[in-house]
């Protein structure tokens, strides 16, 4: 998913996250969506609410193999794209002082530890808390504005975010256990997204995440090391199908950035938000249809409790987005 950051003003929602992806652009309103840009954003959120299928066949890759061989071959593919776009010297400028290193590296160690959750979450049978992670987000991206930002939360906000913690508290008594990986997800999700917000990258957004990837490589070459030794490389000795597929991380890792990318110029912050359930609700599909994970009662109520609290969340920032734009007319007219 793309990530998103607490809105930077009240009454203006904030663009949607999404499982899973490279660094974003800084994101502004459009005056209308683009159909074109809708099915690109649509598509973008369709391929990472699809991924659990893509990485449920990688059997028998464990999560820690799925994601250093995807920062390898991320790095790969994006080297490769960034060279076709003639954009290779903009890495010196994504890394150019200790400033940017440092928010790059922290941005980075929050996706890896994203991609790890994601991994385990599939790998272990556990896909419908990556999608009520992923559910979780928003709520979770008005929090840290709260926490970090000195944001106030208006009153929709609070009981939004209340059922969301009754939500929780449901799921943890249906689980026998806090939903750890759903609340792991949202908030490494949510802290990649403040960072990207808080240190935005001068460059485009393929450049900036494979800046990412770079800091990663010691995390990949130890990684592949120690997998290496312990027998678990299965990425190397499970046949020419398996590599290719183990390959084939690179690309929907990064092509979905690029779909997103090119929708998010065209599409209204409004918009954004709206696709962005697109991903978790084909994750809550998936795991229930085709994968085979069980939803008790118990389960059913904490899933709709976070359902009701996304709809008073939406509805609020629906409701605020349009007094804005209404004030904004009335300043407009005012000033004429």
């Amino acid at each position: 998913m793309s990530p998103s950051s607490p809105s930077p003003r009240p009454g203006v929602p904030a663009a949607g996250a999404a499982p899973d992806t490279g660094a974003l652009p800084t994101v502004s309103p459009a005056p209308a969506d683009d159909p074109r840009g809708l099915a690109l954003g649509f598509t973008a959120y369709f391929v990472w609410g699809l991924l659990p299928l893509y990485m449920a066949v990688l059997a028998p890759a464990g999560a820690l193999e799925i994601v250093v061989v995807r920062i390898g071959f991320a790095l790969i593919f994006c080297l490769v794209l960034l060279g076709l776009m003639r954009r290779l010297g903009e890495l010196g400028t994504a890394l150019a002082t200790p400033g940017r290193w440092g928010a790059t590296a922290l941005a980075a160690g929050f996706i890896a530890v994203n991609w790890l959750l994601y991994a385990v979450s599939v790998t272990t049978g556990n896909v419908l808390q990556a999608s009520l992670g992923y559910f979780m987000n928003p709520l979770v991206n008005v929090l840290l504005g709260v926490l970090f930002l000195g944001e106030r939360l208006r009153r929709g906000q609070w009981v939004a975010v209340g059922i969301a913690v009754a939500a929780v508290v449901v799921m943890s008594a249906a689980m026998g256990q806090v939903p750890w990986i759903a609340l792991g997800l949202a908030t490494s999700f949510g802290l990649y997204g403040f960072v990207k917000k808080r240190f935005p990258s001068p460059v485009h957004a393929v450049t900036a995440m494979t800046a990412e990837t770079v800091v990663l490589i010691p995390v990949f070459v130890v990684g592949s090391v120690l997998l290496a030794q312990a027998g678990l490389l299965t990425t190397v000795t499970e046949g020419p199908a398996h590599f290719w597929l183990m390959a084939g991380l690179g690309v929907v890792t990064a092509v979905p950035l690029i779909l997103f990318s090119a929708a998010a110029r065209s599409l209204t912050l409004t918009t954004l938000g709206m696709l962005q359930y697109t991903a978790p609700i084909l994750q809550f599909l998936v795991a229930v249809t085709v994968l085979g994970e069980q939803m008790p009662a118990a389960r059913w109520a904490g899933f709709g409790l976070i359902w009701l609290s996304l709809a008073v969340f939406t509805v609020d920032q629906l409701n605020a987005s349009r007094l804005h734009r209404r004030a904004v007319r009335a300043g407009d007219g005012a000033r004429a």
